[in-house]
Order: structure tokens, then C-alpha cells, then sequence
């Protein structure tokens, strides 16, 4: 699974940048969770996720569960856009590759803008 998410303003940036802590050392414990990585872009207020799960179950267990679930309902307000991707592949081909999440996402954006068309 990759995401994207990019906050409206510089002013939601240290709070979207502490909630994704709060929900990184969630993840970091949460059953089912393989590998994770983020990378946090402040000066473009843009947030990257690429993380590995068991199964779509592990990853929904996970979003909906405390912190995480509040996380994203505080948030929502705060986004500009937030783009999420899923895919599987076989554990031999781990760790996942970032630039192979970044192609992803940039073709899952471009499937959701002529989704809203």
C-alpha cells in the first residue's frame, strides 16, 4: 500500500507531521504490519507512505483502530489531496520500491481524476 497526502497549508504541517507519528508508532505494532517507510516533504507539505501488509484485513484492522482512526477524521479538513494505491505481491519481492509506490500513485491520481470526470 502507498499514499500521498498533501495538506492544504504550511500551518497544518507540524500538526499532520506529529498525527502521522502518533499513527507511525501505531503501525509499528499493529498485526499484520510487514515493512513501512515514510517520507515527510514539509516544504511541500506533502507526506509519503509505502508500507507492506499480510493482507487487505491487516491493513483495514489498522486504519480502523485508535490512534489511527481519530487521526484521520482530525485530519480530513486539513487535506488538499490524499491519494492511497494497494497492490500485492509475492514476500520475495520485499522491500518494497519507492520508485515503483511513486508510478502507482501517480497512475492511481490520474485513474481517480477521470473517475471525477
Amino acid at each position: 500500500m502507498a499514499s500521498r497526502f498533501e495538506v492544504r497549508s504550511f500551518a497544518d504541517v507540524p500538526r499532520f507531521f506529529v498525527r502521522a507519528l502518533a499513527a507511525w508508532a501505531q503501525l509499528k505494532t499493529s498485526r499484520g504490519a510487514v515493512e513501512a517507510s515514510l517520507i515527510a516533504q514539509p516544504l511541500k507539505r506533502t507526506f509519503w507512505t509505502l508500507s507492506a501488509w499480510e493482507s487487505r484485513e491487516a491493513i483495514h484492522g489498522y486504519a480502523r483502530t485508535e490512534p489511527h482512526r481519530g487521526i484521520m477524521r482530525e485530519l480530513r479538513p486539513t487535506m488538499r489531496t490524499a491519494v492511497f494505491t494497494f497492490w500485492e505481491l509475492p514476500v520475495g519481492e520485499l522491500p518494497l520500491d519507492w520508485d515503483d509506490a511513486r508510478a502507482r500513485l501517480a497512475a492511481q491520481l490520474r485513474a481517480d481524476a477521470e473517475n471525477a470526470s
